[in-house]
């Protein structure tokens, strides 16, 4: 793949979870564009499978839940035997569920059969607060004890633009990917003296599977939420994965960024520097 620029990641192992997704596959390339060994970590083993194939020997499959601690030690013990211990840790696991999105955008009393705020399931909620917040700190606390002291150890968060302010409809997911910002600064204080940087990357708005219905019809149209993301983008586009990759090296680079922990960077196409008028 074409990088920005170049960092020297021989002899680090990385682990990324939720790897296999549109925007970590290309965390996953980049990491090894670079020199660095890299665990592909999702919860069914063949979603890995094949993107460490397209990268090769620097890329391995690992299978576990980002919920479970047993199945995530036994992931950091197969990476750990075959190529050592992580020291970069990327924590991209995360997403959405219908069932904690609700139909409306404000709250009409008059409207019927729609699913406002007070239809929302409890066990959806639960779902997203789990997958994004615990599924960030649970892989954190399984491999960030061997990473204390290790030359360039690093962790980087995925957060979003709704950790910001929140997004319309998806009250869950961006509550819990406000806590993922704030627990990476809290992990960046926690860590400060025990050689572990912790930052977060927030996307702006990407096009990937898990949101693509509610960006186009089904005939492949833009939907009025896309007009309204557009409209509220200066740069009135949609983010290319790739466009991450220069904030990913960034953050992972010890020589460029010893001095950098807590920070959460907004790739966003101007998202959050736009008041609207």
């Amino acid at each position: 793949m074409k990088l920005p620029f170049h960092v020297d990641l021989s002899g680090k192992v990385a682990l990324v979870t939720g790897g296999s997704g549109v925007l970590c596959s290309q965390f996953c390339r980049a990491l090894a564009a670079c020199g660095g060994k890299v665990a592909i970590l999702n919860r069914r083993l063949e979603n890995g499978q094949k993107l460490a194939e397209e990268i090769g020997d620097n890329a391995m499959a690992v299978s576990a839940d980002v919920l479970s601690r047993p199945a995530l030690e036994k992931a950091r013990d197969l990476i750990e035997e075959k190529w050592g211990p992580v020291s970069i840790l990327i924590n991209g696991a995360g997403g959405n569920n219908p069932m904690a999105t609700t139909d409306d955008e404000q709250y009409d009393q008059a409207a019927k059969d729609v699913k406002d705020f007070f239809k929302l399931d409890y066990e959806g909620i639960r779902f997203v607060f789990d997958l994004n917040f615990l599924g960030t700190l649970l892989p954190t606390q399984v491999f960030a004890r061997q990473m204390v002291g290790m030359p360039g150890a690093c962790i980087i968060n995925v957060s979003s633009m709704g950790a910001y302010l929140p997004l319309t409809k998806v009250m869950a997911y961006s509550g819990a990917k406000a806590a993922v910002s704030n627990f990476t600064q809290w992990l960046a204080t926690y860590f400060a003296k025990s050689g572990i940087r912790v930052n977060a990357i927030a996307p702006g708005f990407f096009v990937g599977e898990q949101n693509y219905s509610l960006l186009f019809d089904k005939d492949g149209q833009p939907t009025p939420r896309t007009e309204k993301i557009l409209a509220a983008t200066p740069m009135g586009r949609f983010g290319e994965a790739e466009e991450l990759i220069g904030a990913l090296l960034y953050l992972v680079s010890p020589e460029a960024a010893s001095f950098v922990t807590g920070v959460v960077i907004p790739v966003d196409g101007g998202y959050t520097a736009y008041s609207g008028v």
